[in-house]
């Protein structure tokens, strides 16, 4: 467990353990919510973008020779 103390200011210094459990560094920008359950979440407001590779699934899906065969069959027969 790591504890924090709440200044005049209302600031926090997070402390190193937890600092470095959500990769944060100096002029990272932190998000806060607060659940239904009242369970208060921190986390980085910054996303590394390579940590997002395959995060998304594509709509379409990939092709056969086949079809792109008959495709191209067909594209030339209309002209």
């Amino acid at each position: 467990m790591a504890i924090a103390t709440l200044t005049s200011k209302g600031q926090i210094t997070i402390p190193k353990k937890v600092r470095d459990a959500a990769h944060l560094n100096r002029g990272d920008q932190v998000v806060f919510r607060v659940r239904d359950d009242g369970v208060i979440e921190m986390a980085s407001a910054s996303v590394d973008l390579l940590s997002l590779a395959g995060v998304l699934k594509p709509s379409v899906r990939g092709v056969t020779l086949r079809e792109m065969d008959e495709t191209i069959r067909e594209e030339g027969c209309r002209r």
